[in-house]
């Protein structure tokens, strides 16, 4: 196993590592958002009402 690391320099393996599993988080974290089950910020689209939905009715002139 030591030989591997005298072929392969630790700290430019170790940063090459950091960065594509800091990468892959980031990936995973914009997929995930972009669902409607597990957006965590917004939450379900399909449960939302909209300030429409909300407004009384304009009173009716007789």
């Amino acid at each position: 196993m030591w030989r591997i690391w005298l072929l392969f320099d630790p700290r430019r393996i170790l940063v090459a590592l950091s960065v594509f599993l800091f990468s892959l988080a980031i990936l995973i974290h914009f997929i995930l958002l972009s669902t409607d089950r597990f957006n965590w910020i917004e939450g379900p689209a399909a449960g939302r009402i909209s300030a429409a939905q909300l407004a009384p009715l304009p009173a009716s002139k007789p």
